[in-house]
């Protein structure tokens, strides 16, 4: 059975002993403080705290992880602890008025997995997740760490009703994710990315080939290749320019031909998967 502690901010004492254990504890009350000030429990319990002064009081966590409302005189705020660790709060409104909760059990911890491990530039992927005891409204923290890049905060979300998350991203190179609560860190998750190649038409022969990424490829090269009964040939090299991109006249070949620009994984740089266009058909009469 679930044990609830009363833990009171008061200027009263009630004639019962004090502890520091959450089982069987009347909680003694004196002038200015919490009593007692450090309680130790087990996952699944609900700490119950009572302002029975006649001023205003707030809970709040050091962690931000929970915070009551203001509490006036005979008001209660209770919360349920569903992950082992050590938990310090204050009084927001007599900040030096503090006392820590200890929960033993099992450690706090969080899954996190992606919808795909590889994604087109511009193109996003959902993360998704779960924290243990599967409680709702608590908050996951979502960090990044793009490829040359150090790690950031990207995104605060919510767990559902299950203990649940998910977030989507849109990495604009290869990003690797994580995901902490409660001081608990999840496994990473390194989301790939692929320039994304295009090839249109400019005019009936010309041809526009264009790659996108988040830095400029001027000066590199894709390649025109063209489909056989032997699969994809590469026919020729495309320097690409200013803006990353080339027109070029299709080869003169009779017929309806196939062609497509890949771009290799060298030459769309640190960061970067290879890159392959859609396809276009060009044809010739003679």
């Amino acid at each position: 059975m679930k044990k609830t502690i009363m833990l009171l901010t008061a200027v009263l004492v009630l004639a019962l002993p004090a502890s520091g254990s959450a089982a069987g504890t009347t909680v003694k009350i004196v002038p200015g403080t919490f009593t007692p000030r450090h309680v130790t429990i087990v996952t699944g319990d609900t700490i119950t705290w009572t302002n029975n002064t006649n001023g205003r009081h707030q809970v709040v966590s050091d962690d931000g992880s929970f915070t009551s409302p203001v509490l006036t005189a005979g008001q209660s705020y209770s919360n349920t602890f569903n992950a082992a660790g050590k938990f310090a709060y204050h009084d927001s409104l007599h900040p030096a008025l503090g006392g820590t909760v200890t929960v033993n059990g099992p450690a706090a911890n969080l899954t996190l997995s992606s919808d795909s491990s590889a994604v087109l530039y511009g193109d996003g992927t959902t993360l998704s997740g779960k924290i243990s005891g599967g409680t709702s409204s608590q908050s996951v923290v979502i960090s990044s760490r793009p490829v040359g890049a150090s790690a950031q905060q990207v995104a605060t979300v919510p767990t559902g009703a299950d203990g649940s998350f998910s977030y989507t991203v849109k990495p604009s190179v290869q990003t690797t994710y994580t995901a902490t609560w409660k001081g608990a860190t999840s496994r990473s998750v390194t989301i790939r990315v692929h320039p994304r190649v295009t090839l249109s038409r400019y005019t009936r022969t010309r041809l526009y080939a264009k790659v996108l990424a988040s830095v400029s490829l001027a000066n590199h090269f894709a390649l025109l290749q063209r489909a056989t009964g032997y699969g994809w040939v590469t026919v020729s090299r495309l320097d690409l320019g200013p803006r990353s991109g080339r027109i070029f006249k299709a080869p003169h070949l009779r017929g309806l031909r196939t062609y497509r620009v890949y771009l290799t994984n060298g030459q769309a740089g640190p960061g970067y998967l290879d890159g392959t266009s859609n396809e276009l058909i060009v044809y010739y009469r003679r």
